[in-house]
């Protein structure tokens, strides 16, 4: 029998996306959509793409509309979430892909958020690793989400750059500190709500860094994960994203200094790779790519993966890493969908497709 599915925000991008795959979900029933601005109006006015959906109407949302259903994905923007999912009653599974449930250090909210701080769920990020695991059969994320009733998806930005970093670190064989990710984002990522620095006019032909000097609200996430990973000193990363005119997409571009163990020595360039081939070699969807190799955005739109370049500086005495997905699959709605799969004892790969769309 399928599961009964909600989809509060669900005529912004992030929710257009969650209904695009769940549409073909073969265990998922959609049944209700919700908007705010938009309520009243049919779904697909909001998402002309989403031809099988044409029978839906939007409805307000409100936690008496969301209540009922098996499981409830919420695309609302950061801080609206919060407050509803603390009034649900009779919802066996709820997955935030919004941040009011990542963060799990209340300060940590305050400093990038602010508002109240809402109590973190297990973080959807299944193949992200995490510290107790061993070198031989490495523990991950997703072990936390197998039978979980709550669920924050990650932040788009995050997840790249943790998924980037996490194998060298838990395997020692980076530093924490002096991380660098310079990132080339699609505006896709910061919603459907106008904004001017968002237009077209503003974006075609020309590349726009925004949230520089350590103030982008993805830092506290990625610092988190990395920590969680095995981090041996708490992470610091310089990150700085860079808009550029294409409409969904992430290319992360990290470095981090080669550790030094110690005696003096440091691992050479087979024992760095080994790290990133451990740690993802089984993944369905994270996808360390053939030496001498780095990923295109466009190989990752529309699908479920995150593609991964590794290089070794020698010269800077750095690891560079290089990650590619789309922002509003991995990044987004497919992270949720993959992690209410694990949640509910389905194939995690269900509903999920590892082909992008080209050109």
């Amino acid at each position: 029998m399928a599961f009964t599915v909600a989809v509060a925000g669900a005529s912004g991008y992030a929710g257009g996306e969650l209904l695009r795959l769940l549409a073909a979900h073969p265990e998922f029933e959609i049944r209700t959509v919700t908007g705010h601005s938009t309520a009243g109006q049919p779904l697909i006015a909001s998402q002309p793409h989403l031809r099988s959906l044409a029978h839906l109407t939007l409805q307000p949302t409100e936690p008496d509309v969301l209540d009922g259903h098996d499981i409830v994905f919420f695309a609302l923007p950061h801080g609206a979430s919060g407050e509803l999912t603390a009034q649900l009653r009779d919802v066996r599974l709820a997955i935030d892909c919004g941040a009011d449930h990542r963060l799990t250090d209340p300060a940590d909210w305050a400093a990038f958020y602010g508002g109240e701080h809402h109590e973190a769920w297990s973080y959807g990020v299944p193949e992200l690793l995490v510290a107790g695991g061993g070198a031989g059969a490495p523990r991950k994320q997703r072990d936390a989400l197998v039978g979980a009733t709550r669920i924050a998806a990650p932040g788009c930005n995050a997840s790249t750059v943790a998924l980037s970093l996490a194998p060298g670190i838990a395997a020692g064989v980076i530093e924490p500190e002096d991380l660098v990710s310079v990132l080339a984002v699609g505006p896709s990522g910061a919603g459907k709500a106008a904004k001017t620095h968002l237009l077209g006019a503003e974006l075609m032909g020309s590349a726009n860094p925004y949230a520089v000097g350590g103030s982008h609200r993805h830092i506290p996430e990625i610092r988190q994960a990395l920590r969680g990973a095995g981090a041996s000193t708490e992470p610091s990363i310089s990150f700085t994203p860079v808009l550029v005119p294409m409409s969904r997409g992430i290319l992360a571009t990290s470095t981090a200094r080669i550790a030094t163990r110690a005696d003096g020595s440091r691992p050479d360039a087979a024992e760095i790779r080994a790290a990133w081939e451990r740690a993802y070699a089984d993944e369905p969807f994270v996808h360390l790519l053939p030496e001498g190799q780095v990923p295109r955005t466009a190989d990752t739109l529309g699908a479920n993966t995150c593609l991964i370049g590794l290089a070794v500086d020698e010269a800077a005495g750095r690891v560079v890493v290089i990650g590619a997905l789309d922002n509003l699959a991995k990044g987004t709605a497919g992270a949720a969908i993959q992690s209410a799969n694990i949640a509910l004892g389905l194939p995690e790969t269900l509903g999920l497709s590892t082909n992008g769309v080209a050109p």
